[in-house]
């Protein structure tokens, strides 16, 4: 949809894949857009609430509250300027995580949407790509294609006119069932540790623990004998059928954790993303490997390709880009044990040695050679 003959914008064209920002709020939070994929984003560039034009359009389009939830339609309304006082006292109460509004003092967002002086409404798909482009030139027309458009929309699984299928890779039997049955009780025996992830703050790259948003226990494995068995295991079984199937064949690993999601502590991770980061670009693939069944809830969803959860088998693993926004479900009864490490190759090496001087003070440096799956061929002289 658009309202003009050129389809959408100078910089945006229906279609086209959104840029991603991340902006700050009139309450004081921030939106990173990219954490909102999986279901419907509309973005209401509205210049000045000082404009009766903004507050008509804007009051028509909250008319149509009952859309926005946090599993279908989300609305963020970009402002050139904070609202005036009496304005924001009004808009302060229905702010939450399906509707708000983002403070574009340096007009940086709008450029990148064609709005920069031109008011406009963009509605993104659940893979945030452009659906709909209008501009505010009728503010009463403009509204009312909007608001029409919004009551159409489906469900974020029914997006494409079919069932999704993630673009996931599970390996069953990498594991055996022994030895994931020896690394829960090791880990009962050692205990884990409140489990944090990596956030850039200030140009550092840090490790924050936010129970609100993961919730997870981890016991580090530091063994030397158990890491070569673990490595081995991913070598012989996750590498080949990573190359048949993504024609990727990992060369290192990063991390050697095993963790615990409980349902006595809630145990959940909110939507992410594994490689956005300053200190974890290197990263290419997640494996989420499972230990145990005997839990409920703790799925794990990608809410870009619709509600399913997934579940590794015993033993089996997940193997999926870290480019991908993934949730882990709260396990409502009892414990999921999971070994998670993330999977590079060669070409990565030097990302990952780049990526040292972003680590705040007191993150652990990177050394190569330390995350080796196998030896590697040596170069005939």
């Amino acid at each position: 949809m658009t309202s003009e003959t050129n389809p959408t914008s100078a910089t945006l064209r229906l279609g086209d894949p959104a840029p991603w920002f991340s902006g700050a709020t009139i309450t004081g939070g921030r939106v990173d857009l990219h954490v909102d994929a999986g279901r419907w984003v509309v973005l209401c560039f509205l210049g000045s609430l000082a404009s009766d034009v903004s507050q008509q359009v804007l009051a028509e389009l909250l008319s149509e509250g009952a859309a926005f939830k946090e599993n279908h339609l989300v609305f963020f309304g970009v402002l050139r300027e904070p609202p005036p006082p009496e304005v924001f006292q009004m808009l302060e109460p229905i702010v939450g995580p399906c509707l708000n509004f983002i403070v574009d003092g340096d007009g940086a967002i709008s450029r990148q949407y064609g709005a920069e002086g031109v008011n406009r409404t963009v509605v993104l798909d659940p893979m945030l790509s452009a659906v709909a482009d209008v501009r505010f030139d009728d503010p009463a027309g403009h509204t009312d294609m909007i608001r029409n458009f919004i009551r159409t929309l489906p469900a974020p699984g029914d997006s494409v006119g079919g069932p999704l299928v993630a673009p996931i890779l599970i390996i069953p039997r990498v594991f055996e069932f022994d030895f994931c049955d020896y690394l829960i009780r090791l880990f009962d025996e050692v205990g884990g540790e409140d489990s944090g992830f990596m956030l850039d703050i200030d140009g550092e790259t840090r490790t924050v623990i936010n129970p609100a948003l993961k919730r997870r226990q981890d016991m580090v494995i530091s063994d030397p004998g158990l890491r070569e068995m673990m490595r081995d295991r991913i070598a012989r079984r996750v590498v080949p059928a990573m190359e048949r199937f993504f024609r990727f064949a990992p060369t290192r690993a990063d991390r050697y954790l095993v963790s615990a999601y409980t349902a006595e502590t809630g145990g959940h991770f909110f939507r992410h993303r594994d490689d956005v980061n300053a200190g974890a670009r290197h990263r290419r693939f997640a494996m989420s490997l499972g230990l145990n069944k005997d839990y409920e809830g703790g799925g794990v969803v990608f809410p870009e390709f619709g509600p399913q959860a997934y579940h590794p088998p015993v033993g089996g693993a997940v193997i999926f880009s870290t480019g991908m926004l993934h949730e882990v479900q709260e396990v409502t009864k009892g414990r999921r044990f999971v070994f998670v490490p993330f999977l590079y190759g060669e070409a990565d090496v030097a990302i990952r040695v780049q990526n040292n001087a972003h680590l705040a003070s007191g993150e652990s440096a990177y050394t190569p050679g330390s995350d080796l799956l196998a030896a590697l061929p040596q170069a005939e002289g």
